[in-house]
């Protein structure tokens, strides 16, 4: 005697074997985690190209303290130097690079005597930090470029900030001796 299923058994036995709507089902659950990764990948390029721009402004730059350039010219300052690398970074807004930007440019007695360390107090930059010598002839120079990069994708925000609000702080240096420009081309000892 075999008895007719309850009517929940039914309606359960119908939707496992039911197909219809199976891929947007598939989509919702995989969706959002490709979305995310994807975006994620997206800014991870984005922050890897700023730096590399950064990078090559500041080199270009640095050119031009240790031809003795800056110091020779009107704009030997803070300034004069980070207007000199913003210029050099097209698609990055000047008013942005201007803004948020740090340099620090200090002279060593010796490539063994440098400290390289990011100017962070609190989460942020300190400018009280940050100074600005480019040296004389034959110098001995570090120049550390800063710039807070802002987050966009939130699965990022664990790994990678180093500062506040969802900041990673992009940084570079260089160091380098100053040419002898004074001398006429003789070499630095």
């Amino acid at each position: 005697m075999s008895s007719a299923p309850s009517p929940s058994r039914a309606l359960a036995r119908r939707l496992l074997g039911a197909r219809s709507g199976a891929t947007a089902v598939e989509l919702a659950m995989i969706g959002l985690p490709f979305f995310v990764l994807l975006c994620s990948i997206f800014e991870l390029g984005m922050m890897f190209m700023t730096s590399t721009t950064i990078e090559a402004a500041s080199e270009a730059a640095a050119r031009q303290i240790r031809t003795g350039q800056l110091q020779a010219g009107s704009n030997d300052n803070a300034t004069g130097f980070k207007t000199l690398i913003c210029n050099s970074m097209s698609w990055i807004s000047t008013s942005d690079c201007m803004a948020n930007m740090s340099v620090d440019v200090q002279t060593y007695s010796s490539f063994s005597a440098m400290a390289v360390s990011p100017p962070i107090a609190g989460g942020a930059i300190d400018p009280t930090q940050l100074t600005f010598n480019p040296g004389g002839a034959c110098s001995i120079e570090l120049v550390q470029v800063f710039y807070p990069y802002t987050l966009l994708t939130p699965l990022l925000e664990p790994g990678l900030p180093n500062l506040n609000a969802n900041q990673r702080l992009l940084t570079t240096a260089i160091a380098f001796r100053n040419e002898d420009w004074q001398a006429n081309g003789a070499v630095c000892t």
